[in-house]
């Protein structure tokens, strides 16, 4: 009487390119970890004053009139965006790098900045920013407290 070889190893199932599963050898890899909470719109919209200037800059859109028309918002609307653009350098990069929001409404929001984005000093726009930010930190650490 022979006796049978028994072969144990592990397998997992991902998916091809069509859609099918495929068998793959060894342990299933570490599920990808994406970022918790969500960019904060401010950052967004900051980024997206950026692409809009090198747009218009780049000579591929013509003006705000033919950015609304292709986002579908009106002129308006662009301009708020734009304005962005009119803060200090430091504020602009600031806006860029706010943490991710992990819960809640975002602690800074676009009505907080359009005051400041108004001032064309520079050193006004900044003192406006430390003061929104001091109170930003305070209101979220109260909310963490409760």
């Amino acid at each position: 009487m022979t006796k049978g070889m028994k072969v144990t190893t592990a397998i997992h199932f991902n998916r091809a390119k069509n859609g099918r599963k495929v068998m793959k050898a060894g342990e299933a890899p570490e599920p990808e970890r994406g970022e918790v909470g969500t960019i904060p719109r401010v950052s967004r919209l900051m980024a997206l004053a950026i692409r809009f200037d090198k747009l218009i800059q780049s000579g591929e859109v013509r003006d705000y009139a033919e950015l609304a028309r292709l986002g579908h918002v009106s002129r308006a609307r662009i301009t708020q965006i734009m304005n962005f653009l009119n803060l200090a350098p430091d504020i602009q990069e600031a806006l860029l790098f706010l943490p991710r929001t992990e819960r809640g409404r975002d602690p800074v929001r676009e009505h907080h900045i359009r005051p400041i984005a108004a001032i064309p000093n520079w050193q006004k726009q900044r003192g406006m920013w430390r003061r929104l930010t001091a109170e930003v930190s305070d209101e979220h650490r109260a909310c963490l407290a409760s």
